[in-house]
């Protein structure tokens, strides 16, 4: 399968997991649960997480489709699988069932696993792993976001 086909699958996948975290967070950010919890100063404004999330997967669509290129096995479809569940579901225990402390649970198996499949697919993909950065940067500030009211709320 030629890149270009499967950077399209993943686009749609990783953009389709955006679609299903917004529909399970049910307006999450704009409900009066959200809006009263005491945030962290350095919580960007809204419009910045959609911006974010959409290069953020996009990056991750092309760092993936180079992935599958290169090393098309179970367990790179496992952790992809996984990766996918962790970032959709953290929507829902965050946002629709205001479970803070689970939430933060999730968050950092999400980030240790975005940089364990970076880390142990650097040689693979080389200089693609450029395109899994922002996935790795951004998390870290969301688990900085997610604790900052799990400690002050």
């Amino acid at each position: 399968m030629k890149f270009y086909i499967r950077l399209v699958v993943f686009l749609i996948i990783n953009l389709g997991a955006l679609a299903i975290g917004a529909y399970l967070m049910d307006n999450g950010p704009r409900t009066t649960w959200y809006l009263s919890l005491e945030k962290a100063p350095w919580t960007p404004p809204g419009w910045v997480f959609g911006a974010a999330w959409t290069t953020i997967m996009i990056c991750f669509s092309v760092y993936m489709a180079k992935l599958i290129e290169v090393k098309y096995t179970k367990t790179v479809l496992a952790l992809f699988t996984i990766q996918f569940i962790l970032n959709v579901s953290w929507n829902y225990i965050f946002f629709n069932q205001h479970m803070i402390a689970l939430g933060m649970i999730n968050i950092i198996l999400l980030l240790t696993l975005v940089g364990i499949i970076a880390f142990n697919y650097k040689s693979e993909v080389k200089l693609y792993t450029l395109f899994i950065i922002p996935y790795i940067l951004w998390l870290i500030v969301a688990s900085s976001l997610n604790g900052y009211i799990l400690f002050h709320n």
